[in-house]
């Protein structure tokens, strides 16, 4: 069934008008707090510059079941709480009238982020003018008949409500999945004094450090081979300086101590890696894994030298001290950690591919329902 066809049958012979956003709603700005002002739990969130709340306050300013949009920071990004909250500054609240759902609105503003992204104004802090955001057309079918057109309203927001609430669920699994991943892995590579024998890892791998060899952007010739640096790949070239199965170990970088992603992972086939990566070869698949969750499970904050620029540099890597129970447990351990991996952070299987998937089916269907005819001076 085409779009046409099924827009057709939802308005019913409706027309649809396109209004700018400043005439549909009311665009008003939130109240800034102190960050003395804020706690770290409490009854509503504050947000602030983001969609992650700044922290939480005792008094909310803004209803429950409200759209609003960042307008400084993560400026363009669009949220919907069905809870009250407080609105702090950088935040647009989008207070609406009755003839409109503020659901509804939110899907019509998610389906035009791209267009609102556009407006932001790229500085040294991004902003989104109120004067931008009140120019944004949203479609509103049958409005001179408001009580059909919220019947419209509420009927695609019902459809795509029951895909976003799905994503939520899978989100929801993939956060206790995590906590279950990183409970088990730490459990299963704990050992106490005296229980296995603990070997520093420049004992357990080999270095191929020597071997590395950094090329700047500019002197790269463009191929399919990836191209390593500290925290995975940079590029594709032509050429590869390695073939086979490696640990990768950031050697440098601000991620040593943030550990926004793992600082050790497996590399297998042609490569080239750069000196901002530890190389290092392993004798069985099993030992490299273990090695690779042993790594990123571990404080690394003793090895690391340097304040501006962290800094794991070659001995201290190979100083680090390694459990090593026999070849036949770190198969246990292994085998289990990669069943919780992939559940968890596979994007070829797991959760975060049936996230992946049922995201981009909710997008699909909301372009579906909200693509109404615009007149011919708005079409392109």
């Amino acid at each position: 069934m085409s779009k046409l066809t099924f827009l057709e049958m939802l308005l019913d012979g409706a027309n649809v008008e396109w209004k700018p956003l400043g005439e549909v709603v009311n665009l008003k700005r939130g109240k800034r707090l102190v960050k003395s002002q804020l706690e770290l739990t409490g009854n509503y969130a504050v947000f602030q510059n983001s969609m992650t709340p700044l922290g939480y306050y005792h008094k909310s300013n803004v209803n429950a079941d409200t759209t609003f949009i960042i307008c400084a920071g993560a400026a363009g990004e669009v949220g919907y709480s069905n809870e009250k909250f407080w609105a702090a500054d950088d935040v647009y609240i989008c207070i609406d009238n009755d003839n409109v759902l503020s659901k509804f609105l939110y899907h019509c503003l998610l389906n035009q982020k791209n267009k609102i992204l556009g407006q932001v104004r790229r500085a040294s802090i991004p902003r989104l003018s109120k004067a931008a955001l009140e120019k944004l057309t949203i479609p509103i079918p049958c409005p001179d008949d408001p009580e059909k057109s919220l019947a419209i309203q509420a009927e695609i927001v019902r459809i795509l409500d029951a895909f976003t609430e799905l994503t939520a669920e899978l989100t929801a699994e993939l956060t206790a999945r995590k906590k279950q991943y990183n409970y088990y892995r730490d459990k299963l590579l704990t050992f106490e004094e005296g229980d296995v024998e603990w070997k520093p890892l420049g004992e357990i791998a080999k270095n191929l450090d020597s071997k590395r060899k950094p090329i700047t952007s500019g002197l790269r010739e463009a191929g399919d081979i990836p191209y390593y640096g500290a925290s995975g790949i940079v590029d594709y070239v032509r050429d590869f300086i390695f073939d086979g199965d490696f640990l990768l170990v950031s050697e440098d970088g601000a991620n040593l101590l943030a550990r926004n992603t793992p600082i050790a992972f497996s590399i297998s086939g042609k490569s080239w890696v750069n000196n901002h990566a530890h190389v290092l070869k392993f004798n069985t698949y099993f030992e490299r894994k273990y090695v690779e969750y042993y790594l990123n499970s571990i404080d690394l904050t003793p090895y690391i030298s340097g304040a501006a620029q962290p800094k794991l540099n070659k001995q201290n890597l190979n100083n680090i001290s390694i459990p090593n129970p026999a070849l036949e447990v770190k198969k246990k351990i292994v085998a289990t950690l990669d069943k919780f991996y992939a559940l968890t952070n596979s994007i070829s299987e797991g959760l975060p591919r049936e996230i992946d998937l049922r995201q981009k089916q909710y997008e699909y269907y909301r372009d579906l329902l909200l693509s109404f005819p615009k007149p011919r001076e708005d079409a392109a």
